[in-house]
């Protein structure tokens, strides 16, 4: 007999080989799930990376802080000593009215307080023009409130002071300082800039 264009089929019995296995069938011919998920081993690697990254970054961090201070305190002297030289012009120039009793010799023509320097002072020759030397009394970033109803914190010299005495001798603001006895980044104590 001739099995020309005839076909035959034969059954075969399914049985687990490693075929199987990578399709994903186990021996009872139910499907196999590929297992999810970390070790223990990848947890730990993962977490001990992050630590050393994180300990690497927190000096960088309070470093960044602690100049962001430092800039704001710079800042801060300079806007206090810049309103106080031009509130000692303006009395020099007569510019500030003499019968208010801003300017006074006695006190080298410097302001009573740093709180002065915020008030609306008239102006001499006019009726109702005034001028404030600064909006708010900018405090220290580097010394702590004593209170918060005293926003003051910065320490004050007066002219007839030593130029770094820690008292103020009271009459007039000739020069303001930082409390901070901390050091700065550049080696140099905050009390001193």
């Amino acid at each position: 007999m001739r099995n020309v264009g005839k076909q035959t089929h034969h059954l075969t019995l399914a049985l687990p080989s490693r075929a199987g296995e990578r399709a994903g069938m186990d021996f009872c011919g139910m499907r196999q799930y590929p297992q999810e998920g970390i070790t223990l081993i990848e947890l730990l690697v993962v977490i001990a990376i992050v630590a050393i990254l994180a300990s690497a970054a927190m000096p960088l961090s309070r470093m960044t802080v602690t100049r962001t201070k430092e800039i704001e305190l710079r800042r801060n002297l300079r806007i206090l000593r810049t309103a106080i030289d031009d509130f000692k012009k303006d009395c020099d120039a007569k510019k500030l009215s003499v019968t208010e009793g801003y300017c006074k010799s006695e006190q080298s023509n410097y302001p009573e307080t740093l709180e002065q320097l915020t008030e609306p002072l008239k102006l001499s020759g006019t009726l109702d023009q005034t001028k404030k030397y600064i909006r708010r009394v900018p405090r220290d970033p580097m010394t702590p409130l004593e209170s918060p109803d005293k926003p003051n914190n910065w320490g004050l010299r007066s002219y007839s002071d030593a130029p770094d005495s820690t008292q103020w001798g009271e009459g007039n603001v000739y020069d303001l300082y930082s409390k901070s006895e901390a050091i700065s980044l550049d080696g140099s104590k905050y009390n001193t800039w």
